[in-house]
């Protein structure tokens, strides 16, 4: 039996802060009780003066896995969940080709089983609109559906196979034959027709400026995608989750739609919550996003958002590219692919506002692991800390700080990070154990691959409010 003590440590978990030691067997929670009531078994971590919490849970990820080897793969992007305190990955359905079918979902996963160094689910595309595949891939175990509302982009269109819809008849259609399972149905949502129109205008004019992209991408082209969504969502009945949320219009409609009882959930990341798009005038490329980051409004309403609630999830849209991609975009911003890597800062950053006063411990726990856990289905084994649940946890040292620094990253799209290094962070994330292995210590990955394992669904119905 593998054992390891975790003592002396302060919990944060489940609404309450308390002093306990924790007793790990086999990946598992087996014991809780009051510090020195137990004699430490295994391998010990004394937490004294720190904090214990759930391991950080990103339900939007990309590993880039197996279409692009040179942007990441499940080995190196799952040893940068490690790294910042992130024990379970759920992974985007965009591959080569994307994942549409039960085959291509197994033969994820089996790579996935052979390379990862935390837990991960994969996200399955359903927008070929076949019945039988969804169910197939539903049984396999996919964690979610996951739909852009754009068409693919140009020259990645294999990637997006299964994954794109652009006609309302379709999306209609979709709907319907995704409402008799409990899976979370999660939508890029911008307008694809407003999008074209906007791009098409700005480079007809010759604009390659970085905040042409910003213009090509105003707050309307989310907002206009929102909303069909959630009138589709309210006529039929099936429950959505708005990925990557950015606007305050599109919170607005979110927060309109759940006072009248549309089981809507949603999220945002990191990128729209500390930048505006001064940041993308500054680091062009490097801060080329979809959506893009807004105006200091949007910011201010979507940290509002966080703090009443009606954003329900803090992930990362964690996207890893070659720098060689990135600085194609330094000419023209069109020719530069969109997404940051930023797993490594995810838990930090959310932490370092806890102990600011801007949040409490217990909601970045909400934010990052309870609800993540409670909204695809994985509660209680995950974002718990409670006998029975696995031992997915981080030791957080609250009197240490964090410089962050890219040069140290695990990602290997760590060279294209242009937002957050020098940031300096109050607290620092310790340790990181991973269904009972210690993976990470001080940043620096201990973990091997193969140690995650596959996750799928525990139960029948999502268990936070609006979905």
């Amino acid at each position: 039996m593998n054992l390891t003590s975790i003592l002396n440590g302060t919990i944060v978990a489940q609404g309450e802060v308390y002093r306990a030691d924790i007793v790990v067997a086999d990946g598992v929670i087996a014991e809780i009780c009051q510090p020195g009531r137990r004699t430490p078994v295994g391998n010990t971590v004394d937490a004294q003066g720190c904090y214990v919490m759930p391991g950080a849970i990103d339900i939007h990820f990309h590993c880039r896995a197996p279409a692009y080897p040179q942007r990441g793969d499940f080995a190196t992007e799952t040893r940068a969940a490690a790294a910042g305190g992130v024990t379970t990955i759920l992974e985007m359905p965009i591959s080569r080709p994307g994942v549409a079918t039960v085959e291509i979902l197994e033969a994820r996963r089996l790579l996935g089983e052979q390379n990862a160094y935390v837990d991960f689910g994969l996200y399955a595309g359903p927008a070929l609109l076949d019945p039988a595949g969804i169910a197939e891939m539903v049984d396999a175990g996919a964690i979610g559906f996951k739909v852009f509302l754009i068409a693919p982009p140009v020259g990645r269109e294999d990637e997006f196979t299964g994954i794109c819809l652009t006609s309302e008849a379709d999306l209609y259609r979709l709907f319907q034959l995704i409402k008799p399972y409990s899976l979370p149905a999660v939508f890029h949502a911008e307008n694809n027709t407003l999008l074209e129109y906007f791009s098409r205008t700005l480079q007809e004019g010759g604009r390659m400026d970085a905040i042409s992209h910003a213009l090509s991408r105003p707050p309307v082209v989310e907002a206009a995608a929102i909303a069909l969504l959630l009138t589709i969502s309210e006529a039929t009945g099936r429950s959505i989750h708005i990925a990557h949320l950015s606007s305050a219009a599109g919170l607005n409609l979110i927060r309109d739609a759940r006072r009248r009882g549309v089981r809507v959930t949603t999220e945002t990341c990191p990128h729209y919550l500390w930048f505006t798009s001064e940041k993308l005038q500054e680091a062009g490329p490097f801060a080329k996003i979809n959506p893009p980051i807004r105006s200091e409004a949007d910011r201010q309403a979507l940290w509002a958002g966080l703090m009443d609630g009606t954003i329900d999830v803090v992930t990362t849209d964690h996207s890893p590219f070659t720098l060689a991609e990135k600085e194609a975009g330094l000419a023209n911003i069109w020719a530069a692919p969109p997404g940051t890597p930023s797993v490594e800062v995810l838990y930090p950053l959310l932490l370092d506002q806890a102990l600011r006063g801007r949040l409490s411990l217990h909601r970045v726990v909400e934010l990052v692991a309870i609800n993540p856990a409670r909204l695809y289905n994985l509660h209680p084994q995950k974002g718990m800390i409670q006998v029975g649940s696995d031992a997915d946890l981080i030791v957080f040292d609250p009197n240490a700080t964090l410089e962050v620094d890219r040069h140290q990253w695990q990602s290997r799209g760590a060279a294209c990070d242009r937002l957050y290094s020098g940031m300096i962070l109050q607290g620092r994330i310790r340790e990181v154990i991973a269904r009972g292995r210690l993976v990470a210590q001080m940043g620096k990955v201990t973990g091997l691959p193969g140690h995650g394992r596959f996750v799928r669904p525990l139960s029948a119905q999502p268990l936070i409010a609006g979905a």
